[in-house]
């Protein structure tokens, strides 16, 4: 009992040092403060976690609608030239010898996110469970960004883990302003009540930037709902720079053949959308942002498998009452 007392003090010690120092910007779940006074190794896991170097897998956590088609995109990508890193295709794939991992947490409850969140980490991180542990750990959702992604990021901070946490709501909003000034995130409606990318452009600190949250109608086709979300800008009066596309089931060339039909100005209604938009307007999507964040830590941090192989996708079933 006195133990895991010291422990529980030592830890609200250590929180409140770092939000002293800036570094978290809310109290994380009780749940964090529990396995910090842990005594059957569920803080040892988070401890360990990102302390394995090359070894391991690039983790995805989150539900099969997510989860699926990036870790698709992840075998396939070739963006890269493997040899020097640059931005040059070789015919390899970008994650040749790695393993992407994806740990599927279908039906989770929206009260039940944050808990989700940290349990689904320490079964990445977790060494025992026969599956590989996560060197890098991914969390697809932009639900996420708001809904324990903070609480994961904490627990490492208190126990000093290092795995790598990437969340595509802040590379995102990262990416799309670093020369726009107006954009707009095309998204559910769960996670436009839920307010994900206003917080997210908040905590960035980004003065003079303009951000409008819509989820268009989910009847129309793709170009339909693009067309919605640019009718719907409209009546703002401004310039629009791009949109961030929040999903990994719309395929960008759709989009982009609808631009080029806007573009084209031939008809009224065209031409007024045409006028809206920027000469540098583009569309941003999650799948990518993520997919170059984790290239550039492999590089950088030498994690790479170098294993002469090509990727290798392994699906696992979360599971909420393993721990």
């Amino acid at each position: 009992m006195k133990k895991h007392i010291l422990l529980t003090i030592l830890a609200v010690a250590a929180l409140a040092a770092c939000e002293q120092s800036g570094k978290v910007q809310k109290r994380p779940t009780g749940l964090v403060q529990s396995i910090l006074a842990d005594s059957t190794g569920l803080r040892d896991i988070a401890g360990y976690a990102g302390q394995i170097g090359s070894r391991g897998s690039i983790t995805l956590f989150g539900e099969s609608r997510d989860v699926k088609p990036l870790a698709q995109r992840f075998k396939d990508v070739d963006l890269m030239d493997n040899v020097d890193g640059r931005e040059k295709r070789d015919s390899l794939p970008d994650f040749a010898g790695e393993i992407i991992a994806g740990l599927l947490a279908d039906s989770i409850a929206f009260d039940n996110l944050r808990e989700a969140a940290v349990y689904g980490a320490l079964q990445a991180w977790d060494t025992t469970l026969r599956k590989e542990s996560a060197k890098i750990l991914i969390y697809p959702s932009s639900l996420q960004a708001a809904y324990g992604f903070h609480d994961v990021d904490t627990l490492q901070q208190l126990t000093g883990g290092q795995c790598h946490l990437l969340s595509p709501v802040s590379l995102l909003v990262d990416k799309a302003f670093e020369k726009a000034t107006n954009v707009v995130v095309w998204t559910s409606d769960t996670v436009k009540k839920a307010k994900v990318w206003e917080q997210a452009l908040a905590q960035s600190d980004r003065p003079g930037k303009s951000l409008a949250v819509y989820s268009p109608d989910a009847s129309l086709d793709v170009p339909g709902q693009f067309r919605e979300i640019l009718t719907q800008y409209q009546v703002t009066g401004l310039l629009l720079d791009g949109i961030i596309v929040d999903s990994y089931q719309i395929d960008l060339s759709t989009l982009e053949a609808e631009l080029q039909t806007i573009r084209a100005a031939a008809n009224e209604e065209d031409a007024n959308l045409n006028r809206m938009l920027s000469a540098q307007f583009k569309f941003y999507e999650p799948a990518d942002a993520l997919i170059r964040a984790t290239y550039s830590i492999l590089r950088k941090e030498n994690l790479f498998a170098h294993r002469i192989a090509r990727p290798v996708v392994k699906f696992y079933e979360y599971v909420p009452e393993l721990y």
